[in-house]
Parts: structure tokens; C-alpha cells; sequence
């Protein structure tokens, strides 16, 4: 199995990963992990951290000339910004206060909408500067290193994942389902937000600059593919086997993700079943049956989003998610003073005024961790080497299947 850990403080020194369970002899590339890197600082509506930070990954264990060894990979992502930030998140006893003045004041007044009170209750801390530190979303930037890995241990079996944004507040497209995986692939990576219909992507940024005239955030959503995933990973002997909830707890655990859907989503629910469950039927006489996919069956629809009964079905794994506006408001919100215990004005933090395409990136590595830890369930191996092989005999074997007869 896969599993990792991740630790820092959004201007803290550093973030730091350590991710078990990668088999020997998988040639990473480390330049493919700056650029997810990169591609989670973009997107209109980002703020201003993301002109002072230029994340890069760099390794500390478990990988040797370019392959995993099979030991646990540990990787640093430094935080430019804790220069910035260093009397303030100093490790070691309180330092006297800063003849300068730079010492931040401690954070008494929790925003609506984010971890502030809730861990201030929780750990019963004065200062939530200890909460909002760790639950920022800057931890992301360390989980998109991670998936970055298990979308490499992905490729060994001919799984792609890509992303797109399907709305920003009111401006969506019409049917993300007819967006095709090709058709994401192909975006440019210099689209504004990575938004499949050109139109649309306009009506999105007028959005983002409404409520950044107004002092205000906005949410959306966006999907991500998994193609050509293997068939049969997953179960459905239990709950907590079940792919499809594994997935969705994944998603869920991004920060301001408040829904997930997997195929055609909540809409499944106003219509009936003969709308909804995807026909199965005999693969045309001239398809060329794709042996990585090894499903000798036609589905004119993708509804399930490549998943019936917690265990994927060879179509592709299609899953949206929805992300709430930012909780820091530049005009912020009613809140009261902890230390004073007096209305107030929430406090403010430098934020950003949407960062749904930067979330969609953050999907991409938990879905890519999750199916990968998958592939190691269904085909587990020590080496890669070991991996492929069995993979390739089950690809095989279910083939022969469906062979015509």
C-alpha cells in the first residue's frame, strides 16, 4: 500500500513529505514535479504569494540515480516567504519583541468559513496564528509533489489524469460530461484557467473580477479524468474498500471542498434509472479492443464515471468537486475578538480571490495517490518491474475473456 505524511506551516521553513510504499526501480523525473508544482500556482484570481514563491522539490531519501530504491521518499519544498516571516514562526522560546515592530500581533479573530475557531477550541490555543498556519492551504503544494509520484507510477500501467474547471460561480459550462479527456489534454497551459470553452473561461474571469472589486472571493468547481484506468480496482466486499468512497474522501479532504459527485453527479437523482445506468453492450465488429483497458464492451454513456460498485469498469474515472469562496475577505465579516470577547471585524490575511484552477491541480495528486494506491492493491509488487508483469497478465488474461466467440 501507499500512504504518506506531510508536515509545515504555511510560513514556516519548509514543507516536508515522506511517501511509503513506491516500488524499486521507477524512474522519476523531477522536473515533471516542478511543473505540477507550477501549475498550482497559476490560474486567475491567484494573490501575491505566488509572485514570491517558486516551489521546487527537492529530495532527501529514496531515490538514486534517478529511481526509487524502495525506502520510504522524503522530499522539502522551501517556503521563500519565511524570510519574511522568521521572528514570527521562530522554532525555538518566544524571542524578545522585534525593536522594529516586526513582530506580528497574535490572531484573536477567527474568520467565518475557516479552521480559526474550531482549532481554536480544539488545541486551546491563544494565538490562532497555530491554527490557520497549518491549515492553510499551502500544505497543498506538498500533496501535489506527492501525486506528482503517483502519476509517474501511474504511466507504468497507462493511466493519464487531467483536469479542467467547470464553474466559477454562476458561469459554467452547459455539459462537463461531454468534455472529453483528449479535449482537456489538448488545452493550452497557459489558459487562464483551464477551462474547456473559450466563452465560458470569459464569463468566469468577469466573475473573479466582480468579487475582487467588491473585496469579495468566489468558488466553482472542477473535474478531474483518470483514462485509461485498469479495470478492477477497488472492491465491493467493504465499505472502506470501496473506491469510489476512498476517491471522494480524497477530494473532500482538500481545503473549501464541500461536495464531490463522481459521474454524472447529484443530477442522477432527478431523473430515472433508465436515464442514468450506462447501456453495456457488444463492442462494435471493427473496434480495436484496447488491451490496457482489456473491457471487450461498449458503453455509450459514462454516467457511473467509471465506477460501478466501488470498482472501477474500465471507462474513464470521471469525479467534480466543489469548492466554496476563500474564507479571508479583503471586506471581512462579522467575527468576535477571543481576547476580548467583542464584535470585530474577522481578520485579514494575504489570500487569494479564487484558486478553483489551483485546486483542480491539488485534485489531480489526490486522485492520482489514490488510484495509485490501487494499482499496488490489485497488483502489488515490491519493483516496478514486478509490477508491470503482473499488471500485464491480468491485462491479458481478461482480454482472452472477451475474445469473440
Amino acid at each position: 500500500m501507499l500512504r504518506f505524511l506531510t508536515a509545515g506551516e504555511s510560513h514556516g521553513r519548509a514543507l516536508v513529505t515522506i511517501i511509503e510504499g513506491v516500488p524499486a526501480g521507477l524512474a522519476l523525473d523531477l522536473d515533471a514535479i516542478t511543473l505540477d508544482l507550477r501549475r498550482r500556482q497559476t490560474g486567475y484570481g491567484r494573490g501575491r504569494r505566488m509572485a514570491i514563491e517558486s516551489d521546487r522539490a527537492e529530495p532527501l531519501s529514496g531515490i538514486r540515480h534517478g529511481l526509487s530504491t524502495g525506502a520510504p521518499i522524503a522530499l522539502l519544498i522551501p517556503n521563500k516567504d519565511w524570510e519574511n516571516w522568521q521572528r514570527t514562526m521562530y522554532v525555538e522560546a518566544a524571542m524578545p519583541a522585534a525593536a522594529t515592530g516586526a513582530d506580528r500581533l497574535p490572531v484573536t479573530r477567527p474568520r467565518p468559513g475557516h479552521a480559526d475557531l474550531a482549532g481554536f477550541v480544539k488545541y486551546g490555543h491563544d494565538d490562532m496564528r497555530n491554527v490557520l498556519e497549518r491549515a492553510s492551504a499551502r500544505e497543498t503544494a506538498a500533496r501535489v509533489a506527492v501525486g506528482a509520484i503517483a502519476r509517474q507510477l501511474l504511466l507504468t500501467v497507462g493511466t493519464e489524469i487531467v483536469s479542467h474547471v467547470v464553474a466559477i460561480g454562476s458561469a459554467g459550462l452547459a455539459d462537463r460530461l461531454t468534455v472529453t479527456f483528449d479535449r482537456v489534454r489538448a488545452l493550452s497551459p497557459d489558459s487562464p484557467l483551464h477551462c474547456a470553452e473559450h466563452s465560458v473561461e470569459e464569463q468566469m474571469i468577469a466573475e473573479i473580477d466582480r468579487a475582487r472589486e467588491a473585496g469579495d472571493t468566489m468558488g466553482g468547481s472542477f473535474e478531474v479524468i483518470a483514462h485509461e484506468v485498469p479495470p478492477g480496482l477497488g472492491s465491493y466486499v467493504q465499505w472502506d474498500r470501496k473506491l469510489d468512497g476512498r476517491l471522494a474522501q480524497a477530494l473532500m479532504s482538500i481545503p473549501a471542498i464541500k461536495a464531490v459527485g463522481i459521474g454524472r453527479g447529484p443530477a442522477v437523482a432527478d431523473v430515472p434509472g433508465s436515464r442514468v445506468h450506462d447501456e453495456i453492450l457488444p463492442a462494435p465488429p471493427d473496434r480495436n479492443i484496447r488491451g490496457d483497458r482489456a473491457v471487450g464492451v461498449a458503453r455509450p454513456t459514462n454516467n457511473a464515471g467509471g465506477l460501478e460498485g466501488g470498482v472501477t469498469n474500465g471507462e474513464d474515472v470521471r469525479l467534480i468537486a466543489y469548492m466554496k469562496p476563500i474564507s479571508t475577505l479583503m471586506k471581512p465579516l462579522r467575527s468576535v475578538d477571543l481576547a476580548t470577547m467583542t464584535e470585530s471585524p474577522a481578520a485579514i490575511e494575504r489570500s487569494d480571490v479564487c484558486a478553483v484552477p489551483a485546486a483542480a491541480v491539488v485534485g489531480e495528486a489526490m486522485v492520482a495517490f489514490v488510484l495509485a494506491d490501487a494499482v499496488m492493491e490489485k497488483f502489488g509488487a515490491d519493483s516496478i518491474d514486478e509490477l508491470v508483469r503482473n499488471w500485464k497478465a491480468f491485462r491479458d488474461r481478461t482480454a482472452a475473456r472477451f475474445a469473440p466467440r
